[in-house]
């Protein structure tokens, strides 16, 4: 591979430095990647004065600056020397021209929702983009609307709500902002349907690594469309983004209870395949209470399911399910604290997932405040863990019961969260080096393996060993992952191979000669 030798202070730009922890640095425990070195600010004051005479400010009091020492993930910490809130293109653009000539890292952050520390910064600066959050046009006839990245899901969605449009598919939390998920994907209940985030993407405005203001799309400089869109921040920062959107409907939910992970993921793929639903997902409380989410956006369409589909599902409604699960642990009293647990997370839980002052005529009327405070209340906390897999449709299956049994090795409460994702063909190229498995074609499925931490507290050590077996099983099936990178970018090439990872690098080394963007994430 061609790397440009560039010196400073006896060391090569572009390449990266070893990690100083061994794998056996702790016994028992074969971390794979801790937080990354912290740069040491060769140039510093030099990089701000030539920002401040460009009339670029940065942030440098401490209070300032300690509101983004970590992410929602709770376990990756770092302090940028500064930060710039994100006010124009031409702003960015400025920034990352002299960031590349005084080989200055920057740091690009949204909404924070990474748990991997991938929006935290090691030193140099820390790009808040939340100050672009304007949305810029709605097309009502073409079912476009064209807005800035740092803009929050909500924020859009409340925009479009009052032209009685809606997004496509955007994640679950809504505080996420648009540009980061374009850069990882995004995943919701009608993904299986619509395809993740980063497909309803039409054109983008990207700031590239080197300050260049480019316009992209599948027809305009498409090489550097296919690397920004799920490219993990690595060959430029989104700006402004032109998505497809849809008209405005209600939904209506249907819940179908498991006792069986293996019957319950046989029933998502089955409904998918036949495009049976709007919405689907599985969510569960351990491997007790399995529930299988499918939802309408018209009447004709639910009475088409529970006419034709509904019969082949082995699901069982709320009170067959309550009487079967009463049974089950009226003969295992020793299990009483385990059912009691369950009967208070249903409590607690499923009066948010349908509140009465969001439903009318037994219809969900706002889907997007619903899910998004239920994600915070009932799942956030002072450190949150979300490993995951992403695989073709024969090995999901597999993977979600082998990362089921992680789960009950390490934690007494977990909740997996499984969705399916409809493929583009024509966006094939954007799903190299991303959470899309390479073998799967038409949908690739995802589950999420999440501990329900609460106010416990874990060492990191024992998160990271749950995560690493999480993640081996990955390897071993051949998969990727959702959340790869960050504190578990060691696992890429062991998941992606190095001829994949080679090649991305190379052409991360042309677009950033400096290895200044967000290097800290994939490379």
């Amino acid at each position: 591979m061609n790397n440009q030798n560039i010196t400073t202070d006896n060391r090569i730009l572009g390449e990266i430095p070893p990690c100083p922890v061994a794998p056996d640095a702790l016994h028992g425990i074969p971390r794979q990647q801790t937080n990354p070195e912290r740069w040491q600010g060769e140039q510093w004051q030099t990089f701000v004065d030539a920002l401040e005479q460009a009339g670029v400010d940065v942030r440098l009091a401490q209070h300032s600056i300690g509101t983004y020492v970590t992410d929602a993930g709770g376990l990756a910490y770092g302090k940028p020397h500064g930060v710039v809130v994100a006010r124009s293109a031409s702003q960015i653009s400025t920034l990352m021209q002299l960031a590349q000539q005084y080989q200055v890292p920057v740091t690009t952050r949204g909404g924070g929702l990474t748990t991997e520390g991938e929006s935290v910064a090691y030193g140099g600066i820390l790009l808040d983009m939340t100050g672009m959050s304007r949305v810029q046009h709605i097309d009502k006839k073409a079912l476009t609307v064209r807005t800035e990245g740092g803009i929050f899901w909500h924020l859009l969605a409340e925009a479009l709500r009052r032209e009685g449009l809606d997004y496509l598919s955007a994640p679950l939390n809504l505080t996420s902002s648009v540009g980061g998920t374009l850069g990882v994907g995004g995943i919701d209940v009608n993904s299986s349907k619509s395809g993740c985030s980063a497909d309803q993407a039409i054109a983008l405005q990207v700031v590239t690594p080197t300050g260049e203001i480019v316009e992209c799309s599948d027809e305009e400089n498409t090489a550097l469309f296919q690397r920004v869109i799920l490219g993990y921040g690595q060959f430029g920062i989104i700006t402004e983004a032109t998505l497809r959107i849809r008209p405005y409907t209600p939904l209506r939910m249907h819940y179908y209870y498991y006792a069986s992970l293996r019957d319950a993921v046989e029933d998502l793929i089955r409904i998918d395949r036949t495009q049976a639903c709007d919405y689907s997902g599985i969510l569960t409380m351990m491997d007790k209470a399995i529930t299988l989410l499918v939802a309408f956006d018209s009447d004709e369409h639910e009475a088409e399911f529970l006419k034709h589909h509904r019969k082949t599902l082995r699901g069982y409604g709320e009170l067959p399910f309550a009487i079967r699960t009463a049974i089950h642990y009226a003969l295992r009293p020793w299990r009483l604290k385990e059912a009691l647990y369950l009967y208070q997370r249903k409590r607690e839980l499923f009066p948010d997932l349908q509140p009465a002052h969001h439903m009318q005529g037994g219809q969900m009327i706002d889907r997007t405040v619903v899910f998004s405070r239920a994600v915070w209340k009932h799942w956030g906390g002072r450190q949150m863990v979300i490993p995951d897999i992403s695989s073709s449709v024969d090995k999901f299956v597999e993977s979600v019961e082998r990362g089921n049994a992680v789960c009950k090795k390490y934690f007494p409460h977990y909740t997996l969260y499984c969705v399916g994702i409809k493929l583009r063909a024509e966006h094939k190229p954007h799903y190299e080096l991303s959470c899309i498995p390479p073998d799967a074609e038409e949908w690739a499925y995802g589950c999420e393996f999440e501990p329900m931490i609460g106010d416990n507290s874990y060492s990191r050590d024992q998160l990271q060993s749950f995560k690493n077996e999480i993640y081996d099983i990955g390897v071993d099936l051949g998969t990727s992952y959702y959340r790869f990178g960050g504190m578990m970018k060691g696992y890429i090439r062991r998941a992606l191979g190095d001829e994949v990872v080679d090649k991305h690098l190379a052409m991360k080394r042309q677009a950033d000669p400096a290895m200044i963007l967000n290097r800290n994430v994939i490379f």
